[in-house]
C-alpha cells in the first residue's frame, strides 16, 4: 500500500453543520434504494451509509465485528441464535427489532418479489421453496423470532462462513413503513444507519444527512454526504483537482501517466489494493460462445502485463484466478496457463473451435472502462486474427438493466467487489446455477455440488479446500475471464482529513473529517 496523504489536526464539526457535508463521486443506482434489491456499486455505496447490519467490517482489513448484533452464537454452524443490542432505531424513530431483520430477509428471499440479492439468503432453510418464481410460501422456515431482540436462523446445511456474510447489504433490516407503503419508502428510504435520506434527483445526486440518534459506536464526524452522479470520470477528476468535489474512489487511467496525479493532487491521493477483481464474461446464451475453447482462447489472447503497464502504469496485479489476494481461503495460481498470455495455444484453440463472426466487448462508460477494454480488444484481434470492437453503454444503471434483462449479446465487463471477505463470495454469487449475479447464465452441476459440499464443511479450513476445487473447475470452463486484481487510486479535496479508503473501494465515512475553514490546506 502506498499513501501520499498527510495527517492534519482538524476542528470537530458541530452536529448538523452544513459546512461538513462532503461531496462524493457516484454512479446512478440501478434501482430504488432497497438493500435486498441493490447489488451494483453505485447503489451499494449509498445503502452502506443509510443502513447498518448485524456486523460491520473494519475499514483497514475487513475484519468482521458485531454492529447491531450483541451476539451471534452457534454450536454446529447450522443453527445460529442472534441477539440484538438495545437502542437501535430507524430514521423514522421506530425501533430496530428481530422482526425488522426477519421480515426483510423473507421479503428478499420471496421469489415473486424479484429481489436481485435474494441469492445471498440461499443457505437459510426453506429458501428453495420461498424463492420459486410462483411460490405461495412467503416466509423462510429457517427464521424464527424469539422475542423483540432475539431470532434464530436455521440453515439447510452447516455453513461456517455464515456470520462473516451478515455485514452484506442483503442482510440489512427494513422498517415497517417499507411493508406498509413501499412507494413512500422508495421515494424516501428509511434506514437505521449513520446517515438519513434527504433527497434524490436521478442522474444528478443523492443527499444524506447525519442521523443524530444513530446507535453505533462509530458515529461519523461529518454532517452528511452528497453522492454526485457524473456522466464522465474525467469531469469528476477535474472537479476534485479544483476542489469542487470532495472524494473520488478511482482516478482516470490517464492521470497515472508520468505520475500526473502527484502534480495535480499533491498529498491528496491514496493507492491501495482492495477485495476486488476485474473480469469479462460471456453471454452463454449465444451459441458462438458455447464452446469452452473459444472462451479459453480469448483468455490466453489477453496480454495482461502489457495492458496493466500501458493503461495503469503498473498500478494493477495480473489475475491468476478468480479470488484476489488477502481473501480468506484464496489459493494462488489457480488459473495456470488459462490465465497467462499464451498466443500460440490461444490461436490453436480458437481455430479448432470454428468460431465465426466478429467479437464485441461492452461496458458502461460512466466509470473508466473504455480504455482498458479497447486494449483487451486490440490484444484479442492481434492474437486471434478476428475483428474485435468495443461498444459503449452510457451509464452503469443502463448497463445493469440490460444485463439483467438478457439484452446484451456481447462479451461484457463483470468485475466483482467483495460483499464480505471470503473466497465463497467470489464464487457462489456468480457461478452457482441461477445465482443472483450469474447474469451470463453459467451452469455446471459439478460446480454446484462442489460449492454445496464446501458450504457444509465442518470447519472454515476444510470449506476453503472445497471452494478451491470449485474454482479450478470454473476456470476450466472459463465463463468469466480474470484480468487483474483491483487496486485503486482515490483522491480528495484539500478540505478532507483522516481519509481511509476501505477494502471494498469505498471511503470510510465514519472516520473522515473536514478541516476547519480557517485552516490553510497543505
Amino acid at each position: 500500500m502506498r499513501t501520499t496523504g498527510t495527517t492534519q489536526t482538524v476542528a470537530k464539526p458541530e452536529p448538523g453543520d452544513s459546512a461538513t457535508i462532503i461531496s462524493y463521486h457516484g454512479t446512478e443506482p440501478e434501482n430504488a434504494l432497497i438493500p435486498g434489491h441493490t447489488t451494483e456499486s453505485g447503489g451499494v455505496k449509498v445503502i452502506a451509509a443509510l443502513f447498518r447490519g448485524l456486523v460491520s467490517y473494519d475499514p483497514v482489513d475487513a475484519t468482521p465485528t458485531n454492529a447491531v448484533a450483541a451476539s451471534i452464537t452457534t454450536d454446529d454452524s447450522r443453527v445460529f441464535t442472534i441477539t440484538l443490542k438495545n437502542g437501535w432505531t430507524f430514521h423514522d424513530g421506530s425501533p430496530v427489532t428481530a422482526s425488522s431483520f426477519v421480515d426483510a430477509w423473507n421479503h428478499t428471499a420471496y421469489g415473486p418479489n424479484g429481489m436481485q440479492a435474494s441469492g445471498f439468503l440461499s443457505h437459510i432453510d426453506g429458501f428453495d421453496e420461498v424463492n420459486a418464481s410462483d411460490s405461495a410460501v412467503s416466509e423462510l422456515s429457517g427464521l424464527v423470532v424469539i422475542d423483540e431482540h432475539t431470532f434464530v436462523v436455521t440453515l439447510k446445511e452447516p455453513f461456517a462462513e455464515f456470520p462473516v456474510t451478515l455485514g452484506c447489504s442483503a442482510f440489512f433490516p427494513l422498517p415497517r413503513v417499507f411493508f406498509e407503503d413501499r412507494a413512500a419508502f422508495e421515494a424516501h428510504p428509511v434506514g437505521n444507519g449513520a446517515f438519513r435520506f434527504v433527497s434524490r434527483e436521478p442522474e444528478r445526486n443523492i443527499v444524506l444527512h447525519r442521523y443524530e440518534d444513530y446507535a453505533g459506536d462509530d458515529r461519523p464526524r461529518i454532517g452528511g454526504i452528497e453522492f454526485r452522479v457524473y456522466a464522465s470520470l474525467e469531469d469528476a477528476y477535474h472537479d476534485v483537482v479544483a476542489d469542487r468535489l470532495d472524494y473520488l474512489d478511482v482516478t482516470p487511467f490517464w492521470a497515472l501517466e508520468g505520475d500526473r496525479y502527484l502534480r495535480d493532487l499533491p498529498n491528496r491521493t491514496h493507492d491501495r489494493t482492495y477485495l476486488g477483481i476485474q473480469t469479462i464474461s460471456f453471454p452463454l446464451g449465444d451459441s458462438r460462445y458455447a464452446d469452452p475453447r473459444v472462451r479459453q482462447a480469448i483468455s490466453m489472447a489477453i496480454d495482461r502485463v502489457t495492458l496493466i503497464d500501458r493503461i495503469f502504469q503498473g498500478h494493477q496485479v495480473p489475475a491468476d484466478g478468480l479470488v484476489p489476494p488477502a481473501v480468506s481461503g484464496r489459493l494462488a495460481g489457480q488459473g495456470g496457463e488459462l490465465c497467462s498470455y499464451s498466443p500460440e495455444r490461444a490461436r490453436e484453440l480458437f481455430e479448432a473451435s470454428g468460431f465465426e463472426g466478429d467479437i464485441e466487448l461492452t461496458s458502461n462508460v460512466d466509470s473508466p472502462n473504455q480504455p482498458w477494454m479497447e486494449e483487451v480488444c486490440a490484444s484479442i484481434s492481434a492474437v486471434l486474427n478476428v475483428s474485435c470492437r468495443f461498444v459503449a453503454i452510457r451509464t452503469l444503471g443502463e448497463f445493469r438493466r440490460r444485463l439483467n434483462a438478457g439484452e446484451i449479446t456481447a462479451v461484457f465487463r463483470s468485475g466483482w467487489i467483495a460483499d464480505y471477505p471470503s473466497i465463497e463470495n467470489f464464487l457462489s454469487p456468480m457461478y452457482r446455477t441461477g445465482a443472483s449475479d450469474n447474469v451470463g447464465g453459467y451452469s455446471n452441476p459439478e460446480v454446484d455440488s462442489l460449492l454445496s459440499s464446501a458450504d457444509a464443511a465442518p470447519t472454515r479450513q476444510e470449506a476453503w479446500e472445497g471452494y478451491q476445487e470449485a474454482e479450478r473447475v470454473i476456470l476450466r470452463d472459463m465463463p468469466t475471464v480474470p484480468i487483474w486484481y483491483q487496486s485503486t487510486l482515490s483522491a480528495w479535496s484539500t478540505r478532507l482529513r483522516h481519509v481511509q479508503p476501505n477494502p471494498f473501494r469505498e471511503l470510510d465515512v465514519y472516520s473522515v473529517t473536514v478541516a476547519d475553514s480557517e485552516q490553510v490546506p497543505v
